[in-house]
């Protein structure tokens, strides 16, 4: 198998910092759609011009750094099941490149602040992209959940 690892480290930069109620990672909802909670996102001001045409959506999602995950183990106990399964096969925080993602809604823009609902990460998580949901692209009907369409649901 050939070693296809790029030849020297990516490096990404925040565009912004989410802002959310949770300050401990045991307080924090473990996915958007279980979460009510709402948040802002300071997109910084090099970045603003990029949000044009952003509020005429309702969903978007947020790209950020899991800024306060150390380590990873490659068999984890996802939040959801008793049973241990592969890092890639949950989306258990604690990863090799500690990058997440949520749909959160958007519910208004002011300059570059963003009002959303659902946030399920820890204030002051830097972000590092923002791309709108679009039911035409990121909608599947046939789809398969794997361990977790089988998990213990008590």
């Amino acid at each position: 198998m050939n070693d296809h690892r790029p030849p020297s480290p990516i490096s990404l930069h925040p565009i912004g910092v989410i802002h959310s109620p949770f300050h401990d990672p045991e307080s924090t909802p473990i996915q958007a759609i279980r979460s009510q909670a709402i948040g802002t996102v300071e997109v910084y001001p090099e970045f603003s011009q990029g949000l044009r045409g952003l509020e005429e959506f309702s969903h978007i999602y947020l790209l950020y750094a899991f800024h306060r995950s150390e380590g990873y183990s490659l068999l984890v106990k996802p939040f959801l099941d008793d049973d241990q399964h592969g890092l890639f096969a949950t989306r258990h925080p604690r990863r090799p490149n500690p990058i997440g993602f949520s749909v959160v809604r958007l519910r208004k823009i002011e300059d570059n602040l963003l009002t959303i609902e659902g946030v399920d990460v820890l204030d002051d998580t830097p972000l590092l992209d923002i791309k709108p949901y679009v039911p035409d692209f990121d909608h599947r009907d046939d789809v398969q959940t794997g361990w977790y369409s089988r998990r213990s649901k008590s």
